[in-house]
């Protein structure tokens, strides 16, 4: 099964996530930022991936600390669960209308880091 577990902890955040790739889309997920958990709800959902998430942080100075972390974590999570990628391209893209909006994603799994 590919899935895997972290936790990161900083100064400003602290991030448990778990996700597992060949799931079926269930979730658990609080960052305390109502659309950010909408998205990753949508993410995991459309996606067909088991995703928890439990994320506290400094949410009275700005949200940016804990979208970034997460960020960090879930592809850092992602990458662990996919082990050594064999059979799976290098990267995709897509672009889907959802409700009023026409949503465009591209997914590098080269092992860059950066989250845009």
């Amino acid at each position: 099964m590919r899935s895997s577990k972290l936790t990161r902890k900083t100064n400003e955040t602290d991030i448990e996530l778990k996700i597992t790739i060949d799931g079926s889309g269930n979730t658990d997920i609080n960052t305390g930022i109502a659309f950010f958990d909408h998205m990753l709800n949508s993410f995991a959902r459309h996606g067909s991936f088991d995703l928890t998430i439990k994320a506290s942080g400094d949410l009275g100075v700005d949200d940016h600390h804990t979208i970034e972390d997460v960020g960090i974590t879930l592809g850092s999570a992602i990458n662990k669960a996919l082990g050594d990628k064999k059979g799976i391209e290098r990267f995709g893209e897509a672009r889907i209308p959802m409700d009023e909006a026409l949503a465009s994603a591209a997914v590098d799994i080269s092992g860059r880091s950066f989250l845009v």
